[in-house]
């Protein structure tokens, strides 16, 4: 009924052990959707696959057939049916921010401020996957290049609304009035884009303001800092959040707040102009740096 790496596995020992007692059998798993982590898993020990949306490997005798690379036509509905739901993301955060943490159920409910009802469904959800491992510890991430890349598949930064002005002023000095201007107005923001890039890991020429603002404080920094709307050529971009969780564990870098690599990553990734060149960029700097003292993936995704 389901094709997720647990499952596929379960299914290939079943097989592996039947194959013992009668080697004549050639053994094939079929489900909805295999994706390519569980065919390689039906490859690695010799057994068939097939799913209903065209992927497979069948290989045994004279027979070779193969076909791959077909998107999932059957996606498998969960309690929780998809894990880039907006609460859903604010535990990936926690959990990409901190891979190898182990983490109790409230403990990770109170710092993702979600329900730990939440928790449990995502943990059975990364289960399914293989994405986590479990201890009397609580559970910890494992492979989180996967998680990223997964979610960068499936997000957009265009889920926010995207606000577009224009400032005669440079964008250095638009990032540093409105950092200003929000410090002393107690107003939340977060830099994001190439405007966090620039100080996370700069290699880009950053030519636009990209930051997150509350709706409700957009019309203050706008007269603040003088801005004028435009339908083309903005160089300034608000981000009014789809969800509160993009703020989460901010940083603040040269006397001005900026997002967390992960969520600068998922809104450069698709980002037209070099975004995704620096989207890699900052992969390989700050996350995968962030990432190997405490554990060794060093897997990159290209």
């Amino acid at each position: 009924a389901q094709g997720t790496p647990k499952s596929i596995r379960s299914s290939v020992n079943q097989l592996t052990l039947a194959i013992q007692k009668n080697p004549s059998i050639y053994g094939m798993v079929i489900a909805p959707f295999i994706s390519p982590q569980s065919a390689q898993i039906c490859e690695a020990a010799g057994i068939g696959y097939l799913d209903l949306s065209g992927n497979c490997q069948i290989a045994f005798q004279e027979v070779y057939i193969h076909h791959e690379n077909f998107p999932n036509r059957y996606p498998y509905k969960s309690e929780i049916s998809s894990l880039y739901a907006p609460k859903s993301e604010r535990v990936l955060r926690v959990l990409l921010t901190h891979p190898y943490r182990p983490w109790k159920t409230l403990e990770l409910a109170q710092e993702a401020q979600v329900s730990s009802g939440m928790i449990t469904h995502i943990r059975k959800k990364l289960d399914e996957q293989e994405l986590i491992t479990s201890s009397s510890l609580g559970f910890q991430l494992v492979e989180p290049h996967r998680l990223l890349r997964d979610w960068s598949e499936n997000y957009s930064y265009r889920k926010n609304t995207i606000l577009e002005f224009y400032s005669l002023e440079t964008v250095s000095d638009v990032e540093q009035k409105l950092g200003k201007y929000c410090d002393q107005s107690g107003i939340r923001y977060a830099l994001t884009g190439f405007s966090a890039a620039d100080r996370l890991a700069p290699m880009v020429r950053n030519q636009r303001v990209m930051v997150y603002l509350d709706q409700t404080s957009t019309h203050l920094l706008v007269t603040a800092l003088n801005l004028k709307p435009v339908s083309s050529g903005a160089n300034v971009n608000i981000l009014n959040p789809y969800d509160e969780g993009v703020y989460w564990h901010t940083q603040r870098v040269a006397g001005i707040e900026v997002a967390t690599p992960v969520q600068v990553y998922l809104d450069l990734v698709k980002n037209r102009g070099r975004g995704e060149e620096a989207a890699e960029f900052l992969y390989n700097e700050v996350l995968l740096k962030s990432w190997q003292p405490k554990g060794p993936n060093t897997a990159s995704f290209k």
